[in-house]
C-alpha cells in the first residue's frame, strides 16, 4: 500500500515539475510582434489623405496593435520621425537616394525597451548594392534595403531584420532583387534567425517570391491560426482598399514559430491610414 502511494505521488511530482518546466519554456520564448507597413510617401497630391491628416490615425494603430518591430516602406524622414515621437520606438535604415536621410526609407522601427541595436546596414537594389543607384531595368528610382541585428534584452537572444522596398516597374529588377536579397540574406546573417519584411510589389507566384520562399518561409503559409483578415494588401486608394493583390510580406527562417498572420483593417469609418493594409504576425523564436 506505501509502495503504491510513493508511486502515485512519484508520478504526481513528475507530472507537475513537466508542467512547470513547459510552462517556463513558454515563459522564456521571445514572442515578437512583427509588422510590414507601407506608409504611403507624404505627397500633397494625395490632399486630404496626405501624411499630415494621417499621421495620427497611423500612429494610433501602431500604438493600439503594441508592434514590438516593424518594417516600413516610402517614409520619408519626417514620418519616421512622427511615429517614433511615441513610446518608445527609433528607427534604422539610411534614405535611398544617399543612404543617410534623403528620400524614402525602407526603415525598422523597433522597441528600445525590449531590444538593443547591435549593428545596422543598407545595401542597393542594384548590379552595385554598396552604392545608391537604380538597377536593372528600374527607371522610377533607387531602391534600398535596410538591415539590422538585434537583442532581446531580457533572454539575449538575436536575430537579423531585413526589410526591402521593391521596384514597381521594372519586371527584371524585381527578379534580381529577389535574387540579390537571397544572396545579401545568407551573406550578412549566416545561419541566425532572420525575419525579412517588405512591399515586393509581387504577387506569391512570381519568380522572386518563390525564391525567397525556398530561403524563408513566408508567415501567411505556415501559421498555426489560418490568415486574418481581406486576401490583399494594396489597391492604391485610402477609402475602401481592399483587394486580391498580395505583395506585402513577412518572412522567417525556422527560428521561429509562427502563431497567427493578419491584414488589418482599421479605418475611421471611411479613410484607411495607408493605401497598404499592415501585414502582422506574432512570432515565436523558439
Amino acid at each position: 500500500m506505501k509502495t503504491m502511494k510513493n508511486i502515485i505521488l512519484s508520478f504526481l511530482l513528475l507530472s507537475f515539475l513537466g508542467s512547470h518546466n513547459f510552462l517556463y519554456a513558454q515563459e522564456t520564448s521571445v514572442s515578437l510582434k512583427v509588422a510590414s507597413y507601407n506608409l504611403r510617401l507624404d505627397t500633397k497630391v494625395d490632399s486630404l489623405n496626405s501624411w499630415e491628416y494621417r499621421k495620427a490615425k497611423v500612429n494610433d494603430l501602431v500604438r493600439y496593435h503594441e508592434f514590438d518591430l516593424i518594417g516600413t516602406q516610402e517614409g520619408f524622414k519626417h514620418q519616421l520621425d512622427d511615429m517614433c515621437y511615441m513610446n518608445s520606438y527609433e528607427y534604422v535604415g539610411g534614405g535611398r537616394d544617399d543612404g543617410k536621410d534623403a528620400g524614402e526609407h525602407s526603415a525598422i522601427i523597433y522597441d528600445t525597451e525590449r531590444f538593443r541595436l547591435i549593428e545596422s546596414g543598407d545595401f542597393w537594389l542594384s548590379e552595385t548594392p554598396d552604392v545608391p543607384g537604380k538597377g536593372w531595368d528600374a527607371t522610377c528610382c533607387n531602391r534600398i534595403c535596410s538591415w539590422a541585428k538585434f537583442e532581446e534584452k531580457n533572454s539575449g537572444e538575436q536575430f537579423y531584420f531585413f526589410n526591402v522596398h521593391f521596384d514597381h516597374q521594372g519586371q527584371v529588377a524585381r527578379k534580381e532583387s529577389g535574387k540579390l536579397m537571397v544572396e545579401k540574406i545568407k551573406e550578412i546573417a549566416g545561419n541566425a534567425p532572420v525575419i525579412a519584411t517588405g512591399d515586393f510589389n509581387s504577387r506569391p507566384d512570381s519568380d522572386q517570391i518563390k525564391r525567397m520562399s525556398k530561403l524563408l518561409y513566408d508567415t501567411y503559409h505556415i501559421s498555426i491560426k489560418p490568415p486574418y483578415g481581406p486576401s490583399g494588401t494594396f489597391t492604391r486608394r485610402f477609402e475602401n482598399p481592399i483587394t486580391q493583390h498580395r505583395i506585402d510580406y513577412i518572412f522567417v527562417s525556422d527560428h521561429f514559430r509562427v502563431l497567427d498572420y493578419a491584414h488589418l483593417t482599421d479605418n475611421d469609418g471611411v479613410y484607411y491610414p495607408s493605401d497598404h493594409l499592415p501585414v502582422v504576425s506574432n512570432i515565436v523564436l523558439k
